[in-house]
């Protein structure tokens, strides 16, 4: 009876209309396990959602249609290849998110119907456990703060006795000239202190730098683009 999981429902390598149905169905059901589970655990566009849930019965007919001929094969490699390059890079979840639609999806298109909903409900399950559990959490208290300073200003420990009444921990990221080499722009991550204010620490700075641009916000994702 197990062992029934990891067989094709194909005959003779060829699908019976019930057997497309079948296909057809636990593809869209695969799709919409895997929209719920990214919906739960991360940022998301409608767009993208849907996109998870239409991707496996796409590809499902595309290997369908392909089945045995080589031709074909190779001309849709070549169409994915250009969808590739039209599409702007997405964070490492999405990437899996979409990477994981395309299995299920040639795992439905070659009969698979077992596999293609077990993976999914695996992957789907630990995907929410490492959520769950925090992993990586350690970076999310890291802020980025930019200072601007003039030229003429020594900025090195210039800053630092209010960094250490504001700031649990903090690294100098980048320092970088602007405004034609008038004004240096400092780059830093930091921790805030439980209870710090952020209104009183940018106000403390800007006695420091000549009442110039700060800002500090949210570390930004592009550390988990690929």
């Amino acid at each position: 009876m197990f062992n029934d999981i990891f067989s094709s429902i194909m005959t003779n390598g060829t699908f019976t209309g019930s057997g497309f149905a079948v296909s057809t169905l636990a593809a869209f059901l695969c799709g919409l396990i895997i929209a719920v589970t990214h919906m739960k655990n991360n940022r998301y566009s409608k767009s993208f959602l849907i996109t998870l849930v239409l991707l496996p019965p796409i590809v499902e007919l595309v290997i369908i249609l392909v089945n045995g001929n080589i031709g074909a094969g190779v001309a849709v490699a070549g169409a994915f290849s250009l969808v590739r390059f039209r599409s702007v890079p997405g964070r490492g979840q999405e990437i899996t998110g979409i990477f994981l639609a395309m299995t299920v999806g040639l795992a439905t298109g070659m009969g698979y119907i077992g596999i293609a909903i077990l993976f999914t409900i695996i992957v789907s399950a630990v995907n929410m456990l490492l959520n769950s559990i925090g992993i990586g959490d350690e970076n999310k208290g890291i802020k980025i703060l930019r200072i601007t300073v003039p030229e003429n200003l020594d900025y090195e420990g210039k800053f630092e006795n209010v960094f250490e009444k504001y700031l649990k921990s903090y690294t100098y990221d980048e320092v970088r000239t602007t405004n034609m080499g008038s004004l240096y722009k400092l780059t830093l991550s930091v921790v805030m202190k439980e209870n710090s204010s952020s209104r009183e620490f940018i106000d403390e700075l800007r006695t420091g730098n000549g009442n110039l641009d700060i800002s500090l916000g949210r570390m930004i994702d592009n550390i988990d683009s690929l």
